[in-house]
């Protein structure tokens, strides 16, 4: 049936074959310039790729020096995680510090008693206050629910409240501040005063506050009293009455301004020699003659300077003296030229005493010590009288020592104490905890192995795109090209390649063989990294093989061709040793400054930024190389265009041609048909 002619349907002569058979010849000069532009295409990837590669050397490169160089970069490790941490910027200085924790910093939580979920808050105007800062509600009425909402919708960052379930059917309302620090104690006004003690959050507190005159008639034992102030000089003690009556539990607070006078031991006087008897001359006259006595004799003993005495320094001067005749020290004030004030918890020293007075010991042979402001209060009593039934929390500073110096703040993130450093209170600790601040090792040891991988991986690069390949190029009729033995050890060398990018690597294996650009590149980065650099320690110090960074920094084995191809090793123990101990010559290894002018101009790190700049600036050697391949697609391009156009012209040439020769030969046919039928015709008539 294929051989059946169908005029109009079917060509006689099979023309469409014929015609595609004579368009596949026309055509091969333009698949030709089309596998050519694909090629130019695939080169300008691997340029681009080499690009990325150089990019990636040059960032890492320029870390190591710019002005977040990783070298200046400090952090601080703690001795206790559970006391005290601590951030540093690069401000910071690197030594040790010791800081003990009296106190942390809180907020005021007050929780309510158990209440039904089912209760309704009366409308009103409640009023809530963290330091100076108030915030007010104007309920219309409703559930607990309905409160505790619209009072974290006007909250303002400052309070919160949440709803706690007890049991079934009863909750308890949380008010808690959101600011730490004894001034931002949480207190109420308007409605919220009934409200809290309606709930049995808050209730009507005494008033336990005492305040002690300081007078001639209050102090005991000499001391010098003006103001009401208390002052001791060296060596000299006073006593105060202040009956007081302590239980366990209670939350009363004693407070004491103190300062502080340093002598110095110019002042402290040596006594000076006595001056002796004074012994009177006599004589006597007569008659205008006047006659002289021999001076009386009278003999002083050699002085001998007494030796100046032994200074004594003693901060805790300060003790409770009780009913029963015991007594206990507070702890030790600190030296300030201006009145600090000072708080003890009462009950943690008293333990269920009674106090009858304070006793003030000034043992110290230089320092004269002032005392005034003594009362004794409850802090948990606001200023409007309330104090809380239930507190949770309550506000108070954070309170920790640096160097014998107390210091408070009214938060636990502390960063206005040591320049650089933030600590962060979590903790009390009875003994002091370091707080060691060093260079940032880790972060300086992963700035260079990111170099030295990004080095690597360039190199790589360039091995696998100059590298000589085994293979035989046989050109078939198509045109096609196949490789065979290719020498696949380069690649067998890179272990760290995934199968795809191993099969990627394979395709690109003497892509750009003999290309003088990437081969020069690749020496002068190998010249660049294994030269010598002036450093402080230039002796023990001048070349990446002396921190464990070279070619063969593992030295295993004997003779291996991938120590020869540019790759650098990392010996992590030589790394970490010389990180241990000369970070500073580190640093000017990859970059220093010879000229005194502030800006490197040697160094490892400048030497490879300044080789690859040309490759990847704007207009530079990738740019350029790029910038070629881009034309001559442009120019193929084209020239498929004008092909495309010949080709179309030739194929319509040539179904015309064929078509004609189809009517021509089936006119032909007809007219052979047709004196065929006539010739018959005549036979039949005769």
């Amino acid at each position: 049936m294929s051989d059946v002619y169908i005029p109009g349907v079917k060509s006689r002569f099979n023309s469409e074959k014929m015609i595609e058979d004579l368009m596949t010849l026309e055509r091969i000069p333009r698949e030709r310039v089309g596998r050519n532009i694909e090629n130019l295409q695939v080169q300008k990837g691997y340029w681009q790729e080499v690009g990325r590669r150089i990019t990636s050397v040059r960032d890492s490169a320029r870390f190591l020096y710019s002005f977040q160089n990783p070298f200046n970069d400090r952090i601080a490790k703690t001795g206790n995680d559970n006391v005290i941490t601590a951030s540093a910027t690069r401000e910071a200085q690197e030594r040790t510090y010791a800081f003990t924790v009296k106190q942390t910093a809180q907020a005021d939580r007050f929780i309510s008693q158990p209440l039904d979920e089912k209760m309704r808050v009366d409308a009103g105007n409640y009023s809530f206050n963290v330091g100076n800062e108030e915030i007010s509600i104007n309920f219309r009425g409703g559930t607990l629910k309905d409160f505790v909402d619209a009072f974290n919708h006007r909250s303002k960052d400052k309070i919160s409240a949440s709803l706690i379930a007890v049991q079934s059917g009863t909750k308890s309302l949380l008010i808690e501040s959101k600011v730490t620090g004894a001034q931002n104690k949480l207190t109420f006004s308007g409605d919220s005063v009934d409200f809290t003690m309606k709930i049995g959050m808050m209730e009507k507190g005494g008033d336990n506050a005492q305040t002690f005159l300081i007078g001639e008639t209050s102090v005991k034992k000499g001391a010098e009293i003006n103001n009401s102030v208390i002052k001791l000089p060296p060596q000299s003690s006073a006593s105060l009455p202040l009956h007081a009556s302590i239980d366990s539990n209670s939350l009363l607070m004693l407070k004491i301004d103190t300062s502080t006078r340093i002598e110095t031991d110019a002042n402290f006087g040596i006594p000076k020699p006595p001056p002796g008897p004074s012994v009177p001359s006599a004589s006597v006259s007569y008659g205008g003659i006047t006659i002289e006595n021999e001076p009386s004799l009278a003999p002083i003993p050699e002085w001998k300077t007494p030796a100046a005495p032994q200074r004594h320094d003693d901060m805790a001067v300060l003790s409770l003296v009780f009913s029963d005749g015991s007594s206990a020290k507070l702890p030790p004030i600190t030296d300030s030229t201006n009145f600090t004030s000072r708080q003890y918890f009462l009950s943690e020293i008293a333990q269920g005493r009674t106090i009858t007075s304070l006793n003030i010991e000034n043992t110290n042979t230089h320092r004269e010590i002032s005392i005034g402001n003594i009362e004794i209060s409850d802090p948990n009593t606001a200023n409007n009288g309330l104090r809380p039934v239930n507190a949770v929390s309550t506000a108070r500073d954070a309170i920790i020592t640096m160097e014998g110096i107390e210091i408070k703040r009214p938060t636990n993130s502390i960063n206005d104490l040591v320049p650089g450093l933030t600590l962060n209170v979590k903790g009390v600790s009875e003994k002091p905890v370091e707080i060691d601040v060093k260079a940032d090792i880790e972060g300086i040891k992963e700035a260079i192995i990111t170099f030295v991988g990004n080095y690597n991986r360039l190199i790589a690069e360039i091995n696998v795109l100059t590298a000589r390949s085994l293979s035989s190029v046989i050109r078939t009729t198509n045109d096609t090209v196949i490789k065979s033995n290719v020498d696949d050890t380069i690649l067998n060398e890179l272990t760290y390649l995934t199968s795809d990018e191993r099969t990627e690597m394979r395709n690109r294996l003497g892509v750009f063989n003999g290309d003088v650009t990437l081969t020069n590149l690749k020496n002068n980065l190998m010249r660049t990294v294994s030269a010598p650099y002036p450093t402080s320690l230039e002796r023990e110090l001048s070349m990446l093989a002396q921190i464990g960074i070279s070619s063969n920094a593992t030295r295993v084995g004997g003779y291996d061709a991938s120590k020869l191809r540019g790759y650098l090793e990392i010996d992590e123990k030589v790394l970490d040793a010389a990180l241990e101990n000369k970070v500073p010559a580190i640093k000017e290894l990859f970059a220093s400054d010879t000229t005194g002018d502030l800006i490197a101009n040697t160094g490892i790190a400048y030497n490879v930024d300044t080789l690859v700049k040309p490759f990847v600036e704007t207009g530079g050697i990738i740019f350029l190389k790029n910038n070629t391949l881009d034309s001559r697609i442009s120019q193929d391009e084209k020239r498929i265009a004008t092909l495309d156009r010949q080709l179309a012209v030739k194929e319509a040439d040539l179904k015309a041609q064929y078509a004609r020769m189809e009517s021509a030969y089936s006119r032909m046919e007809q007219m052979s048909n047709s004196l065929d039928n006539f010739n018959q015709q005549n036979r039949i008539n005769r």
